[in-house]
């Protein structure tokens, strides 16, 4: 799904991105607000990964919201 439709439903999209990253907290998904690199830093912040990783996880995620 294109970032543009992510950001629009973010309310939405909130429920699907914590079952993902159950790590993130509710204050969490409300900074991130839908932005892409937000959601990246966060993920890869809680989970310690590089970014290139989160960016890819936050892809994926992305194609099935």
């Amino acid at each position: 799904m294109d970032w543009n439709t992510v950001k629009g439903k973010w309310k939405q999209a909130t429920g699907s991105a914590k079952s993902k990253w159950g790590e993130l907290t509710d204050d969490d998904l409300q900074q991130v607000d839908g932005e892409r690199e937000k959601l990246v830093g966060k993920v890869q912040e809680k989970y310690g990964i590089a970014k290139d990783e989160a960016e890819k996880q936050v892809d994926d995620w992305a194609e099935t919201v």
